[in-house]
């Protein structure tokens, strides 16, 4: 079975399509994955990373092919679709650099015995990623999975299959297979599949963490977010900092995970917040074919995608909202929306209870710290948030108090990430992390060789009945 994946800009036109792979010919993929695997893991590290920069530079190579590619299968601008594989080929070099320190095995030796510690590969790990960042989604499983010597079998979004399938094929020991939630589930329950990383919604995360928990294999979950944006009453933004506030909520469409999808500010200083946010997405939004270099905002991914984000607004006009459009969309063909800020949105409203995922943003107000802090974290999703105050340990003192697994600080979405921060989520939106040393470590399993100092040559032995490191007397009450 093909799948045709269509230009989000223009439905009529067919970008590509891929092979689904069947349930039933999974087995033979992960086999051969686990055979990949025995090779691979014997590989020396550096013979491992050094694989990773030369598929860094292969990326690099291909930028201009792989971005127009990604923007007309995802509708995303095309120069963010170039921005999106230069952070991936970064990712892959940071990897190389750091993966060393974290994936070496290290010893102890001293009296009480010698210890070694050795971080070893999994063996096969499936890689589930979503449509709307499908190559860096994607590299941040890939890159440490394969420095750590396991071998991958990546399942991307039948909403963005071709770039990620011709970007993968520049890694060693990757399989891209595709298909529907039969042949996912067939990946994952495979018994030498041995550890899962998954991107996406939170409906197929639970389907597929539910699969992994009865097989009895480990999972990293990262789930998407409700981000709330929370400005204290001394925040102080210039006209680029509301424009880089603007693209936090409005890049892709808003169909990013991380992305400004709540903006809580003071009752006091409403006003002039909403003026120059006005005004901000009125100089940068412009909404139109993804292609167009000078296009800051693409259409939503699907036709049924652009139907709910209308509901959500809907919804919020009829709980007395005020619906303020930031700039026009495209008529005619396409799944484009207008981008627009929704005022006076009571808390219960769908477009600030669920993730709304597309163009469609509440400002909501507040009286005190104690107030907007309860508010943002009244939600069933925890990834991530952002801070605004003149005052920087202020609000570092604040975002203690969020419950996110990342909170920004004076930014939001992609102007905040760093290579060395582990993000991930809490409560619903998942458990893992990516990113960072701790991205790293989520690929490998420590595993030890210990040589008790007692029993080593010269030893003396334990007492009858001691355990090691015990006191030597019996503690008393």
């Amino acid at each position: 079975m093909r799948i045709e994946r269509e230009n989000p800009a223009r439905p009529r036109e067919i970008v590509g399509a891929v092979t689904a792979t069947q349930p039933d010919a999974v087995d033979a993929v992960v086999r051969n994955a686990h055979s990949a695997f025995r090779e691979w893991s014997q590989q020396p590290l550096e013979a491992r990373l050094a694989a990773l920069g030369r598929a860094a530079d292969a990326l690099d190579a291909r930028t201009t092919e792989l971005a127009t590619l990604l923007a007309r299968e995802t509708g995303k601008p095309v120069g963010d679709c170039r921005g999106e594989i230069g952070f991936a080929a970064t990712y892959l070099r940071w990897v190389r650099a750091h993966a060393v320190e974290v994936l070496s095995a290290r010893t102890t030796d001293d009296a009480q015995g010698r210890v070694t510690v050795s971080p070893r590969a999994f063996g096969v790990v499936a890689a589930i990623t979503p449509w709307n960042a499908p190559i860096i989604l994607s590299m941040l499983k890939l890159g440490p999975a394969l420095a750590a010597g396991n071998a991958v079998v990546l399942k991307p979004s039948p909403l963005a299959p071709l770039a990620i399938t011709a970007a993968a094929e520049l890694l060693p020991v990757t399989t891209v297979i595709h298909g529907g939630p039969d042949t996912v589930h067939a990946l994952i329950t495979h018994p030498l599949v041995r550890k899962v990383a998954f991107t996406g919604g939170a409906q197929a995360g639970r389907a597929i963490a539910a699969a992994a928990g009865e097989a009895i294999k480990p999972v990293l979950l990262e789930l998407g977010g409700n981000d709330p944006a929370i400005f204290l009453d001394d925040f102080a933004l210039t006209p680029a900092d509301f424009e880089r506030l603007v693209l936090a909520s409005f890049a892709t469409a808003g169909q990013v995970c991380m992305a400004a999808k709540r903006l809580y500010v003071p009752a006091t200083r409403l006003a002039e917040f909403v003026e120059s946010y006005i005004a901000a997405a009125q100089r940068i939004l412009l909404v139109g074919d993804p292609l167009d270099e000078a296009v800051t905002m693409g259409p939503v991914v699907t036709r049924a995608a652009a139907e709910r984000v209308r509901g959500l607004v809907t919804d919020a006009r009829d709980h007395g909202a005020l619906i303020v459009p930031l700039a026009c969309a495209p008529t005619g063909e396409g799944y484009f929306l207008d981008p627009i800020l929704a005022l006076r949105v009571p808390d219960d409203a769908d477009l600030v209870r669920t993730e709304q995922f597309g163009p469609a943003v509440p400002i909501l107000t507040y009286r005190d710290e104690a107030e907007v802090i309860a508010r943002a974290n009244d939600s069933e999703l925890g990834l991530a948030a952002s801070v605004w105050s003149a005052d920087e340990d202020r609000a570092f003192a604040v975002a203690a108090r969020v419950e996110a697994g990342f909170t920004f600080i004076n930014t939001h979405n992609r102007t905040g990430m760093s290579l060395r921060a582990p993000f991930g989520g809490t409560k619903n939106s998942g458990f893992g992390r990516e990113y960072a040393q701790e991205g790293l470590c989520e690929y490998v399993q420590p595993t030890v060789t210990h040589a008790p100092g007692a029993f080593r040559a010269g030893g003396t032995g334990l007492p009858a009945g001691a355990y090691p490191g015990a006191p030597s007397e019996p503690h008393r009450q």
